[in-house]
């Protein structure tokens, strides 16, 4: 899954490197990459409504991290972003 690896990647850069733009980076290129892989399995509505989840996972990953931590807030919505993913391709595969 490439979005759920664009959130861990992204973070991990981030926080390794210490160059948050760096993470940043890997974030929207995963993320990129990811609709660009939606849009050819699913179609382009559902592209933009998983892409939209991965916006708001990255976005909401930042309050959650203040009541869980960071990387286990990372990895719950890196799941959540995953099994989304996994849904709608299975769905449309049927």
């Amino acid at each position: 899954m490439v979005a759920a690896g664009g959130l861990i990647g992204g973070y991990g850069i981030a926080r390794w490197t210490k160059q948050r733009p760096l993470g940043g980076v890997a974030l929207a290129a995963a993320g990129a990459l990811a609709a660009k892989q939606w849009k050819d399995t699913v179609g382009a509505p559902a592209a933009a409504g998983l892409s939209g989840l991965y916006v708001a996972a990255f976005a909401g990953s930042h309050p959650l991290a203040k009541k869980v931590g960071a990387w286990p807030s990372v990895f719950g919505v890196a799941g959540a972003v995953a099994l989304a993913s996994w849904a709608v391709e299975r769905g449309r595969s049927r």
